[in-house]
């Protein structure tokens, strides 16, 4: 934590600019929320951003700041006078806010933002003219305590009415800060929770993917739950609570859910390949990465056990869950606007998500069992194996064999290398294309000139056919057995 506060020289050199430009219109800029409170903490983001509250005409001056720094400007909220301008800067994207006072000054602008560790302000005069500006920081309402105690309050008691999303937000600056969340607050998110239910889909998102981003996704998940906020964005948690799963499983549907979550995180702790890391690390959508993504998949895979739940001499069987569950995370996905890569990738973790399990039942699965594998989960193999990990660790009951899960495990460890070999080869060139078959074999365009191309190509990759002649040997005999 950073006892003497100050700004970077290109922070300070952007930052001069606007002041200037406020005073020529005579504007009072504050410097408010999360910037100060990362700045107390030591935190620096790789693109900074800047939250500024004004007394009013946030808009107005926003726009013509904009034209001032030839930059990016956009409205977010015209009703309360939001505006957002952003700036390439060297090799930085800066991000300036703008918004008028929530209510008549300064002090009733900090008492109605969410949390005290975000209530402080920092006129911008004082903060260039201060080579520290610790000493003029504006904390009403205990912040910099807080911060310093690593505490998450409300900054008033009616915070969580005034916008329901703060519930989400509390927990997740609890688990990015890794700040315990006060009595007080935990009691007021469990008595408005409902609320949530009259939030847009994607602000509600944008909070559950900071909450996946973390390394304490797990501990965050159990704290909704206990306070069943969880229930209220997705409903179709309540029909897994108390689902048993059988001798194989020590944990009913619901709790294997997290546990699963939970061993995904403790795997992505052990991992040190910087290709595996690196694959975690690719952006999917906006600023949504891979990693944050795949712990999403675990958190939806079993989802579709409640609707295939039977119970057959004795036995507990959800034969098909993955193929309803997958429908129900897509249904989801859409429902929290995700973009159609997200969606796409969901869809083929939860599909295929018991594969590995199927092919580690062999002790060495063949090269074609692994190539339809690779085939069919694309890019999210690695994911998949990596989540087939994490549910196959979730996994502890008195069925469960040691055996079996040391096989498991050596199984998809050869298949995450195979994979990350396979990943740096050159595709081999195919060998016959679609206009060779239909033109030796006299074939019209059909869905069999694509399943002789499938099977070539699987041919081709496990290694019986290596040239052309006998790639038309193969189509013969495909033609020939239907």
């Amino acid at each position: 934590m950073k006892s003497c506060l100050k700004f970077s020289p290109e922070d300070r050199k952007l930052l001069k600019d606007i002041y200037n430009f406020s005073r020529k219109k005579r504007l009072k800029l504050y410097l408010v929320g999360g910037v100060l409170r990362d700045f107390i903490l030591g935190r620096v983001k790789e693109n900074p951003d800047f939250d500024f509250a004004v007394k009013r005409n946030a808009l107005t001056f926003g726009r013509a700041l904009a034209k001032r720094l030839r930059c990016g400007f956009v409205v977010l909220d015209k009703e309360h006078g939001s505006c957002r301008l952003v700036k390439a800067y060297g090799a930085k994207f800066y991000t300036f806010d703008f918004t008028d006072f929530r209510g008549k000054d300064l002090e009733t602008d900090l008492k109605h933002r969410d949390f005290t560790i975000n209530a402080i302000a920092l006129k911008l005069e004082d903060g260039l003219t201060n080579k520290d500006f610790s000493g003029t920081l504006i904390d009403l309402y205990g912040g910099k305590e807080d911060i310093r105690s690593k505490i998450i309050r409300v900054a008033n008691n009616r915070a969580f009415l005034e916008d329901p999303l703060r519930i989400l937000r509390a927990f997740s600056f609890s688990s990015s800060l890794e700040f315990t969340i006060d009595k007080n607050t935990l009691k007021l998110a469990r008595l408005y929770k409902n609320k949530l239910s009259v939030v847009s889909a994607e602000r509600i998102r944008e909070e559950l993917f900071k909450i996946f981003a973390t390394g304490k996704s797990y501990g965050c998940l159990v704290s909704l739950d206990k306070i069943k906020a969880l229930d209220i964005i997705f409903p179709e948690i309540k029909k897994m609570r108390k689902i048993g799963q059988g001798p194989y499983h020590h944990l009913d549907v619901w709790q294997h859910t997290l546990e699963t979550v939970k061993q995904l995180e403790l795997i992505f702790k052990e991992l040190k390949d910087k290709d595996i890391l690196g694959y975690l690390g690719t952006l999917i959508s906006s600023d949504r990465r891979r990693k944050a993504l795949l712990k999403f998949a675990a958190f939806l895979h079993d989802f579709g056990k409640p609707k295939t739940l039977r119970r057959q001499k004795g036995r507990t069987t959800f034969h098909g869950h993955e193929r309803v569950g997958l429908k129900i995370a897509e249904d989801i996905a859409k429902r929290i606007k995700l973009s159609n890569d997200e969606i796409y990738s969901l869809r083929k973790i939860v599909l295929w998500h018991l594969r590995p399990g199927y092919l580690a039942d062999s002790e060495n699965p063949t090269a074609r069992a692994k190539f339809r594998y690779f085939r069919d989960t694309g890019c999210e193999a690695l994911s998949t194996l990596l989540l087939s990990l994490a549910d196959q660790r979730s996994t502890k009951g008195p069925f469960t064999t040691f055996k079996a899960r040391k096989q498991h495990e050596r199984v998809v460890a050869g298949l995450i290398r195979e994979y990350l070999e396979k990943d740096k080869e050159e595709k081999p060139v195919r060998l016959l294309n679609g206009n060779e078959i239909m033109r030796e074999f006299k074939l019209t365009p059909s869905p069999l000139v694509g399943r002789i191309l499938s099977l070539i190509e699987e041919l081709q990759a496990i290694g019986k056919v290596k040239n052309k002649e006998e790639a038309f040997k193969a189509a013969a005999k495909l033609i020939k057995q239907r």
